[in-house]
């Protein structure tokens, strides 16, 4: 039977074990330049068969957060290269999560603190973290503006330029972030797109813009270095849809023919329940969908997993598990799976923004 720790391939990564590192956001990257901090975290936890890096903004206007990297200048290039060579040298994969956050977003992280972006005009009911006087905080969300429809492929071009440099960078590979109510899923969800355009009102055209941006990326580094993640009924961000199951299903369609490296979808409510009692959604259907247009991605499921329940998914037609905040205090988490030890707990208060503490500085089961 397969295991967790069996070697499997996702289009053209070969990974040591089936555990994925979920991206994390840590908010330790000043000035979105990816620091020397960075290569030993990531690299403290190579032993996962795939590395998913914290989410990356693919520009300026895509970031929605203080501190966290990007992956649009030279200078954020050789700050990854950092990070992705002391991962292959300790024998790990690891992939960049691409993103724009939309309308998740404040001035103070714009350029030129202009408005954040987004399809339609309508405020996130959601927070976000700035630093003000070198002090942390989450606060509200700022009012948006609608993208113009001639906007519409710059955006796409960013996500191009995003992974031309992802593989200048070093990366396995990329993943794009298509979910959690960030600017993909805002065009995709009724709740968050009120477009009368090309880009919004029928799925067809809410699902354009992640098409057109996972075309313009496997063009340009192929399918088989190409992943995505969805989150179909996630309310993370103030999203809704209102018939996620066909929207979803036409979403895997059309992505079959892209040869995909692999699919990650969110179970449930992001870091909440895995089920939600008045979204109901069938992720069997989902796969079936995608499996019958001839996808081949591997598909990775994420939310709440633990050995068991990861073990049991890959008897289900799963063949990846990501696993999130056990990751945070548990930079040896394959071990420790591996021989049932105990977990670390980690540290809530220093999640986002610090140094050193709550970071790197965990023990491995070893010590």
């Amino acid at each position: 039977m397969t295991t967790l720790f069996d070697p499997t391939t996702a289009g053209a990564l070969r990974l040591n074990n089936r555990i994925v590192m979920a991206p994390l956001t840590r908010n330790r990257a000043p000035g979105a330049i990816p620091t020397p901090l960075m290569a030993t975290y990531y690299r403290q936890r190579a032993s996962a068969g795939l590395l998913i890096t914290e989410a990356t903004a693919i520009s300026h206007q895509g970031q929605g957060y203080a501190d966290v990297p990007g992956i649009w200048s030279d200078e954020q290039v050789a700050g990854w290269r950092q990070v992705t060579d002391a991962v292959h040298a300790a024998g790990g994969r690891i992939v960049v999560q691409l993103w724009h956050v939309g309308r998740v977003s404040h001035t103070s992280l714009q350029p030129d603190g202009q408005k954040p972006v987004a399809p339609s005009a309508i405020t996130a009911k959601t927070k976000t973290f700035i630093l003000t006087d070198g002090v942390g905080a989450f606060v509200d969300t700022s009012e948006p503006r609608a993208l113009a429809l001639d906007e519409l492929p710059g955006i796409v071009q960013d996500y191009r330029h995003a992974a031309r440099n992802a593989m200048a960078a070093g990366f396995d590979g990329v993943e794009v972030h298509g979910a959690n109510g960030y600017l993909l899923d805002q065009f995709l969800k009724t709740g968050s797109n009120h477009r009368t355009d090309a880009f919004g009102g029928s799925i067809e055209n809410r699902a354009r813009l992640l098409l057109e941006v996972m075309r313009a990326i496997t063009a340009e580094i192929g399918g088989e270095h190409t992943g995505l993640r969805l989150s179909p009924v996630t309310p993370a961000n103030d999203v809704i849809d209102a018939n996620p199951q066909a929207l979803f299903e036409y979403v895997l369609r059309e992505l079959a023919p892209l040869n995909l490296a692999f699919l990650h979808l969110i179970e449930g409510a992001t870091g909440g329940p895995r089920e939600i009692a008045d979204r109901p959604f069938d992720y069997a259907a989902l796969q079936q969908a995608y499996r019958t247009a001839g996808g081949q991605a591997a598909w990775m499921a994420n939310n709440g997993y633990d050995k068991a329940l990861a073990n049991q998914a890959l008897t289900q037609g799963v063949d990846l598990v990501a696993f999130g905040r056990p990751f945070i205090a548990n930079p040896d988490l394959v071990q420790r799976l591996r021989a049932d030890a105990p977990l670390n707990a980690a540290d809530r208060t220093t999640f986002y923004g610090g140094g050193e503490k709550g970071y790197t500085d965990y023990p491995a089961l070893a010590a």
